[in-house]
């Protein structure tokens, strides 16, 4: 989810690289999952995040919405994000009995990053290493690109910007349409086309349908 705040106060102050070395490895974690817990709704999720649960899963986006993800709205755009239980230590569904990450070869990008964070630059993505959210003391380097660990991470990358870049402009859309049933509308489709409808079984099927995607939604949506 983003967030609009001053970088200075919820990170070390820099930022980082792909090639860069940051303080974020904790050790395989070791059993800790303070992360995990209690974190609503904040782990908003994208098309790839979702498309990765469906073929990890084999299971569809109705089924998800059964006992994995749950719907909100962020800017007034309707956004899947993890479920968590519902209980008063409320964490998410998908972490087992031994405090370990059910899913975690096909997790989420935010769960990928913690404890960084993304930040949307002119010349492309940085990364900063958020301050007071790993409860993990001692933590040693790591690269950031091989602690995201993406296969493809250009065109990881690539798809963020573009995701990024139309979301604001569908948030305008919605921020300036005269009627409800028009934001209804352009919700439904927008979910429709890039949660629930399937991009293939691999990542390069994922961006090849993506980049059509976004081309046809933009035309269809703006003209």
């Amino acid at each position: 989810m983003e967030r609009q705040v001053d970088l200075m106060e919820i990170s070390d102050g820099k930022l980082y690289g792909l090639n860069d070395m940051v303080k974020a490895c904790a050790n395989n974690c070791d059993g800790c999952s303070a992360c995990c817990h209690g974190r609503g709704d904040t782990i908003t999720l994208d098309p790839l995040d979702v498309h990765h649960l469906k073929t990890g899963l084999q299971t569809g986006f109705e089924q998800l919405m059964t006992g994995g993800i749950s719907l909100g709205v962020v800017n007034g755009i309707i956004r899947p994000s993890m479920m968590m239980t519902e209980e008063e230590d409320s964490k998410c569904i998908f972490l087992n009995a031994q405090g370990r990450c059910g899913i975690h070869s096909f997790r989420p990008g935010l769960c990928r990053l913690f404890p960084l964070g993304r930040v949307y630059e002119e010349d492309g993505i940085k990364y900063i290493l958020l301050t007071g959210e790993c409860v993990r003391e001692n933590r040693t380097k790591v690269k950031v690109r091989k602690w995201i660990d993406m296969p493809d991470m250009d065109a990881y990358e690539k798809f963020l910007i573009e995701w990024h870049d139309f979301l604001k402009e569908i948030e305008a859309a919605v921020t300036d349409a005269k009627d409800d049933t028009f934001a209804k509308n352009l919700n439904m489709y927008v979910l429709r086309k890039f949660y629930v409808e399937n991009f293939g079984e691999t990542e390069e099927q994922f961006y090849l349908v993506f980049a059509q995607r976004l081309l046809e939604a933009r035309k269809i949506i703006f003209g």
